[in-house]
C-alpha cells in the first residue's frame, strides 16, 4: 500500500491486526517533472493495471489516495481489477500529495539537481526556495498516519460488540497468500496463533518522495523492525512506480501510545515483470 503506493500496514491492537496497503503512484511520464499534476503515461496505466491484477484478491476495508490526477488514475486502475472492491469509495486527502518543490515545480529532475549543486547541497536534502523541507514533509505524513490510526481504532471500538471472526479470517487469507510473510509475520495472520485477527485492510495511494519520508518516520520514530536482508540504501531509496511495502503495526490495549511496527517487505515490484515501457 501500500510510486501505487504499495505500502501495506497491518495494525494489531487489542481487537486484532489492521493491515494497511500503501501503493506508490504509477507516475511514468515521458520526462519526470517535480510536483506537477499531470496524468499517467501509457506505461503508467499499464503499471497501475498490473498492480491491480496482483492485488485483485485482497479485500480492502478502506481506500485513501492523494488527490492529484496520477494517483486518482492509479487507484482506479487497481480497484477496477479487484474481485471485491470495484465499487469501494475512495477518500482523497491532500496530505498524501507529493513533496512541494517551490521554484522547482514543473521542472525536470535534472534542473532540481543542478539547483542543489549550485547551492552546495545534494538531493533530496536540498529544498528549493518556497519548497517543502524534508522535516515538513515528514510531519505531513505523520499527521495523516496518526489520523488514519485513530480513525480505524475508533471504528473498531464502535463495532466491538459485533463478531469479527469471519471478516478477520477473510482479510488474513487474502493478504497472507500474496505477500512474502516470514514465519513470525505469518503467525499474525492465523487464528490459531492466539493473536487477534485482522480488523481492517487499508489501501493508501501516494507518491515516491512522500513515501520515502514516511518510511523514515517508521524507521526513526516508530523504531520499526525491517527484514535483515534490506540495506540502508534500499530503505532510503524512492520506491519504483507501483512498488509495494508491507508493515504490521501493534497497538497496546486501548490504542494508547505509539504502535510498534514490523516491516514485511519494501518496494516489492515483481508484478511489473511483464510490463513493457512505452517509448
Amino acid at each position: 500500500m501500500l510510486p501505487v503506493l504499495y505500502f501495506a500496514l497491518p495494525v494489531l491492537f487489542h481487537r486484532g491486526a489492521q493491515p494497511y496497503l500503501w501503493v506508490c503512484e504509477a507516475s511514468q511520464l515521458n520526462e519526470f517533472r517535480q510536483g506537477i499534476d499531470e496524468p499517467l503515461s501509457e506505461t503508467g496505466f499499464k503499471q497501475a493495471a498490473a498492480a491491480g491484477i496482483f492485488l485483485k484478491d485482497v479485500k480492502f476495508t478502506h481506500v485513501f489516495s492523494s488527490d492529484l490526477i496520477r494517483t486518482k488514475q492509479t487507484v482506479h486502475g487497481i480497484l477496477e481489477k479487484s474481485k471485491f472492491c470495484k465499487d469501494m469509495t475512495v477518500k482523497y486527502d491532500s496530505r498524501l500529495r507529493e513533496r512541494k518543490y517551490g521554484t522547482a515545480e514543473g521542472r525536470p529532475l535534472s534542473e532540481l539537481r543542478a539547483m542543489a549543486k549550485a547551492a552546495g547541497q545534494e538531493c533530496p536534502a536540498f529544498t528549493p526556495p518556497g519548497g517543502e523541507t524534508l522535516d515538513q514533509l515528514k510531519m505531513r505524513g505523520k499527521d495523516f498516519f496518526e489520523f488514519l490510526c485513530q480513525l480505524i481504532l475508533k471504528e473498531a471500538g464502535q463495532n466491538e460488540e459485533f463478531s469479527q471472526e469471519a471478516r478477520s479470517s477473510s482479510l488474513e487469507s487474502s493478504l497472507a497468500e500474496i505477500f512474502p510473510l516470514g514465519k513470525n509475520c505469518a503467525s499474525t495472520f492465523h487464528s490459531d496463533s492466539g493473536t487477534p485477527g485482522l480488523a481492517a485492510s487499508v489501501l493508501v495511494v501516494s507518491h515516491g518522495a512522500y513515501m520515502r519520508s514516511l518510511l523514515d518516520y517508521f524507521l526513526t520514530d516508530l523504531k520499526c523492525s525491517f527484514p535483515a536482508t534490506l540495506s540502508r540504501s534500499e530503505l532510503t531509496s524512492v520506491s519504483p512506480n507501483t512498488g509495494m511495502t508491507v508493515f504490521i503495526l501493534n497497538f497496546e490495549k486501548g490504542g494508547k501510545g505509539k504502535p510498534t511496527a514490523q516491516c514485511v517487505c519494501v518496494n516489492l515490484q515483481g508484478h511489473l515483470a511483464g510490463v513493457s515501457k512505452t517509448p
